[in-house]
């Protein structure tokens, strides 16, 4: 890895004219582009470490934070909602592709930031890599947080709003600060088995749609998400082969992952062998041939003054994916569980 060049922040203008607050993260040569798309109620500072990781290894990265969770002021002036703030992903992803160049482009989402990508214009994007991204319906979360879900989204989360302006998560230690829209929106859809079809009705054919080859990871220690949720989420991608890895933290050399941890330092193993080989990138340049040796004649030269001509390996990219968006759809998914009990039973395809 060598040391990127530069990283800086500034604001692009999404569809609607809203301006959105971005942070490039730009390698000397990119060898390829992502675009880091965050969670619900998580700042685009917390992907900071993985983005300079990234761009050290040669990819040309941007963050983004949606718009209206700069302050409390914005919080309650907003009134986008999730299906706004799709939007907005889709409008970093367009900047991305107009600077990379042509350069190819993985999707890296987080949780929500999984979640939209059938919302953008994906087929702009060779790679997608989401983490612990499913369907939010409250019966498919965990016990703990399945047995506090009604409390939330029939009395608490109501009463917050209406007292707050917006949903003061950080204050109460539950999810953290979201505009009234999107705590809303994401209410009714947490309380629809169908999620996003609470307000998208289409939403099957939409993501049927994606072409994209999809990796789709879920930690067996997540706090949040059941490993049903998950696999909800992936089985609306029938149009592109959906690789599915289940990890067991401890068994893929991390002691603790859950919901937030893949984006921390702490996991930078994690980096290097499950998400870098995964990465979009440009094939290497091909080398040039070895010069051909003077003619001389064999009586002139001793056989110790000649030495072989030596071309320097090339180097192969984790991941080479052709731009096309009209691949054609593969014939299914493959499943691999590592280290994950009963959630999975060892490696299978279907």
């Amino acid at each position: 890895m060598s040391l990127y060049d530069s990283c800086y922040s500034e604001t692009i203008a999404a569809d609607d004219g809203h301006p959105l607050r971005v942070s490039w993260f730009v390698p000397d040569d990119p060898r390829g582009a992502v675009l880091v798309a965050p969670a619900m109620a998580t700042p685009a500072a917390f992907y900071r470490p993985l983005a300079r990781w990234l761009a050290a290894a040669g990819f040309l990265t941007l963050t983004f934070d949606y718009r209206g969770t700069g302050s409390v002021a914005e919080l309650k002036a907003e009134s986008a909602d999730i299906v706004r703030w799709a939007g907005d992903a889709a409008s970093a992803l367009e900047a991305l592709v107009t600077a990379a160049d042509g350069r190819p482009v993985t999707w890296l989402g987080h949780s929500l930031g999984g979640q939209v990508l059938p919302f953008a214009h994906h087929g702009l994007v060779d790679r997608a890599f989401v983490v612990a991204s499913g369907n939010g319906y409250w019966r498919h979360t965990v016990p703990e947080v399945r047995r506090r879900a009604p409390l939330l989204w029939h009395t608490l989360a109501p009463a917050a709003i209406a007292a707050a302006g917006y949903f003061p998560g950080r204050r109460l230690g539950i999810i953290g600060d979201l505009p009234a829209g999107v705590m809303r929106q994401w209410r009714r859809w947490c309380l629809s088995p169908g999620y996003f079809e609470a307000d998208v009705p289409r939403i099957r054919e939409r993501v049927a749609h994606v072409t994209t080859p999809l990796t789709s990871v879920w930690f067996t220690d997540d706090e949040l998400l059941t490993v049903a949720a998950v696999d909800a989420m992936d089985d609306l991608y029938r149009g592109t082969a959906v690789e599915r890895l289940r990890l067991d933290p401890v068994a893929a050399g991390v002691p603790r992952v859950g919901h937030h941890g893949f984006f921390r330092e702490a996991a930078h193993p994690l980096w290097e062998s499950v998400l870098l080989p995964r990465l979009a990138a440009a094939p290497p340049a091909e080398p040039l041939p070895p010069a051909s040796p003077p003619a001389v004649s064999p009586s002139s030269v001793s056989p110790s003054s000649v030495s072989p001509s030596s071309v320097p390996p090339s180097t192969v990219p984790p991941s080479t994916v052709p731009r096309d968006p009209g691949r054609p759809t593969p014939r299914g998914d493959a499943a691999v569980t590592v280290g994950a009990g009963g959630s999975g039973g060892g490696s299978s395809a279907h």
